[in-house]
């Protein structure tokens, strides 16, 4: 897979719990040996199940593979209960399939490996899940889910939480112009993305103040300027299958595939929502919106919204447009779902129904299960990612963007830094003579990590805070609006 780190970053993180450091922000073996604090950026979330999986004994690729398995297996728990919401058993149950194995899901987790973003498309749904309990009027209940929900596909990846945001803002104000109590419901949906803020605080106010000290900036442009890396419409539709990269134009070597069938069960939807409107409006409604959604996330895949893409200044972060596949995969799976309530609406014969059910379920699989297949097999052990020499180099020259700007990085494996290092957690400038006074009981560090701010202690109270606000909420200790 593109991102040839995962384990190394596993293990790194296992040592760091092992050591009873909570939270985790500094790896001491990457950045050529300095160790740098690359969990005050990169999204945790992941990385502390795959740690704690690694601490009772299970080597750095099995935990990793762990952490994919959970991570698949998730995302079709939560899109199941989120299509049981909207559309009834048999909806979640397709609409959980049809997230499952969509394409784009495919090459998150055997092309390009990206955990983060592959576990933050488990908790999507539960974001939405949450807002839709509280228009529902199960506020304590939905409000949990919801900002739990959030707060995991932030410390999942922040990319992710970005691109989230609006999608589940605009799906706040569809509950909103549907409900008749907007006011109290408009405080409880800004109470689930404050809470949701609130818990994920320890990770991202670090991440936002202290960016601007590492080469993080360095991301964003050149090979990863979004300009170069729009869907071309075909592409949706039919795309060679590849485990290369994005490059400019049509032909790429990783393929962008919406999926045939959840385009076509996606027309579907809308065409069996638009023929049964007058006669179920309010059934019908949320279909449609669904519709507007996944129509706006594919939107955002083509080059004709650049325009958006040049006036958003966080969207240059997103690096690549096709980022949005997983929201079209999660809006477009949710229309598959849609589909088995409306048959109900169609077909009387429960036989029928049932039969189509399952034929689509034997469809996906046939279509679609061939995608989640390794390019090969290698063999490279736990040693090819955790012995000292390859963290220090092969490893750390993979992903060095987290070390402070200017660094000297090293040329080649003999330049390697092997001296002594102490991170000191202070913005003040200490001294050669401080340093020995500093240090007269230990051995004298080579070189000096220093933190620019003490943001840290400051964002722990802050997650702390919203941990107990959880709390009491769910003992009922905390009256709501």
């Amino acid at each position: 897979m593109h991102d040839d780190t995962q384990p190394s970053r596993v293990f790194e993180f296992s040592k760091q719990l092992s050591a009873g450091v909570i939270p985790v922000r500094w790896v001491p073996d990457l950045g050529y040996g300095y160790g740098y604090p690359i969990f005050n950026f990169y999204a945790p979330l992941a990385y502390y199940i795959g740690g704690f999986v690694s601490i009772f004994g299970i080597g750095a690729i099995d935990s990793t593979k762990v952490i994919m398995v959970l991570g698949f297996i998730g995302s079709s728990i939560t899109m199941y209960f989120l299509g049981k919401e909207f559309f009834g058993k048999k909806g979640g149950i397709i609409s959980a399939i049809f997230y499952l194995y969509a394409p784009y899901h495919a090459v998150q987790l055997y092309v390009r490996g990206d955990i983060a973003e592959f576990w933050a498309y488990a908790f999507i749904p539960l974001a939405f899940l949450g807002a839709y309990k509280i228009f529902k009027n199960e506020k304590t209940q939905g409000l949990i889910i919801g900002s739990v929900g959030f707060c995991g596909v932030i410390l999942s990846h922040n990319l992710s939480a970005i691109m989230l945001s609006p999608f589940l803002i605009l799906f706040m104000g569809y509950l909103l112009f549907e409900s008749k109590n907007k006011a109290a419901l408009s405080k409880y949906f800004g109470f689930l993305i404050i809470l949701g803020l609130l818990l994920s605080a320890f990770y991202w106010l670090p991440a936002v103040t202290e960016a601007k000290y590492t080469n993080v900036l360095s991301q964003i442009g050149g090979s990863a300027d979004f300009h170069n890396h729009f869907v071309c419409p075909v592409q949706l539709w039919e795309s060679q299958w590849g485990f290369g990269g994005s490059a400019p134009g049509c032909i790429d070597g990783i393929s962008f595939r919406l999926g045939k069938l959840h385009i076509l069960f996606s027309a579907i939807a809308l065409a069996i929502s638009v023929y049964l409107y007058k006669k179920e409006k309010e059934k019908n409604k949320l279909t449609l919106f669904l519709c507007i959604c996944l129509l706006l996330s594919v939107f955002l895949t083509l080059q004709p919204s650049q325009f958006i893409w040049d006036n958003f200044p966080y969207f240059s972060y997103l690096q690549y447009p096709w980022r949005f596949l997983v929201f079209a995969s999660f809006f477009s799976s949710l229309l598959a779902g849609a589909v088995f309530s409306q048959l109900k609406s169609l077909i009387d014969d429960k036989r029928i129904v049932k039969g189509a059910f399952l034929a689509t379920i034997a469809l996906v699989f046939a279509v679609y299960l061939k995608l989640f297949s390794p390019q090969y097999l290698n063999q490279k052990t736990d040693v090819d990612y955790t012995s000292k020499q390859n963290l220090n180099w092969n490893i750390s020259k993979i992903s060095d963007e987290y070390l402070p700007k200017n660094i000297h990085k090293p040329k080649s494996p003999n330049d390697v830094f092997s001296g002594i290092v102490a991170y000191v957690p202070t913005a003040k400038i200490i001294t050669v003579e401080n340093q020995k006074i500093l240090f007269e009981n230990a051995k004298k560090p080579d070189a000096i990590w220093f933190s620019q701010t003490s943001i840290e202690d400051t964002s722990n109270i802050v997650t702390l805070a919203g941990i107990l606000v959880i709390i009491l909420v769910i003992i009922g200790r905390m009256p709501l609006l």
